[in-house]
């Protein structure tokens, strides 16, 4: 059985309380870093904008990196940990 423990996280303005394998902690709050990092670039850069237009705006900033092969080293990884924030995130949502 997997270790899952209840971790708080906060993306872009919303505190999300998700389960995750412990072994996967680190690299989920890494993700979550990354991701409120360049939230608050995109807010300086385009004021005005809702949380909404921000996320988008971060989505596919990362899709476009993949695309023209500007992303790091361990892109799968960063792409499966953004899918399993996004289904946890999914799962706490319908809670």
């Amino acid at each position: 059985m997997q270790n899952l423990i209840p971790i708080n996280l906060v993306v872009g303005d919303r505190t999300y309380r998700i389960k995750i394998n412990s072994n996967d902690e680190e690299q989920v709050r890494k993700m979550a870093k990354k991701l409120n990092d360049q939230l608050s670039e995109f807010r300086i850069q385009y004021a005005g904008k809702d949380m909404q237009d921000y996320l988008a705006m971060v989505l596919l900033s990362l899709v476009t990196e993949q695309q023209t092969g500007k992303q790091p080293e361990n892109i799968a990884e960063s792409l499966e940990q953004l899918n399993r924030i996004e289904t946890l995130i999914d799962r706490a949502l319908e809670d």
